[in-house]
């Protein structure tokens, strides 16, 4: 069974913890930095129980799990079941896309990077939102996934240079960064730290990218 489809309840409860609250709201912050206002059409690819979509004013979400979208509908989310790797929109469809702690569960980034290259505008901008490896809380949630974790198990964490090479490597590049969740696991989470650029030791990093000069042209030929 997908622990995403079993365990949603058990997922959308951990945000309104003491430590879900704090830990949301800082990353929230990290990503707006960079989204600014999320005018015109937005897509989340992985919107989950659309809680950062809804934050976010991101109006559209996609997500494998009939049980996460669920939530996101009740959240004013229009949803659609699907996967990253094959996105059921046609080509030019939306200004931006966002991904929040979804790389990490990508069976085909690159496929995945690539679709979003095919759906946005060529304007369109992509922030991925990642748990990097090398920091603690990625440590962290390795480390649970390797002892069985119910989600973490699936997971598979990225250092954000190797985000940057995938994003790179189907057209995009990338134009800016913020770094946030400086407190170690087990400490408590309190204020908001957001930093510009790739911190390292960060627990979250939101990554900014526009598809590079001429590629979109290159890419729907």
């Amino acid at each position: 069974m997908n622990p995403f489809d079993t365990e949603a309840s058990r997922y959308d409860e951990w945000f309104d913890s003491p430590d879900g609250e704090a830990i949301f709201a800082q990353e929230v912050a990290c990503l707006q930095g960079l989204l600014g206002e999320t005018a015109g059409r937005w897509l989340e690819i992985g919107v989950g129980t659309g809680r950062f979509a809804q934050a976010l004013g991101i109006r559209e979400g996609i997500d494998p799990s009939p049980a996460m979208l669920a939530y996101a509908s009740s959240r004013g989310i229009r949803t659609q079941a699907g996967c990253g790797e094959s996105l059921p929109y046609p080509e030019n469809s939306f200004d931006g896309v966002l991904m929040v702690a979804t790389i990490c569960f990508l069976a085909e980034p690159l496929k995945v990077f690539e679709e979003c290259r095919r759906v946005l505008k060529e304007e369109g901008r992509l922030v991925a939102g990642i748990v990097p490896a090398d920091g603690a809380w990625g440590q962290l949630y390795a480390r649970k996934g390797r002892e069985g974790h119910a989600f973490y198990s699936a997971a598979r964490f990225y250092r954000c240079g190797e985000v940057v090479a995938i994003a790179e490597a189907t057209g995009f590049s990338l134009e800016g960064a913020q770094s946030c969740l400086f407190t170690l696991p087990g400490e408590p989470v309190t204020g908001l730290s957001i930093r510009e650029g790739v911190v390292t030791g960060a627990g979250f990093v939101a990554l900014l990218f526009k598809i590079q000069t001429g590629e979109k042209d290159r890419s729907v030929a």
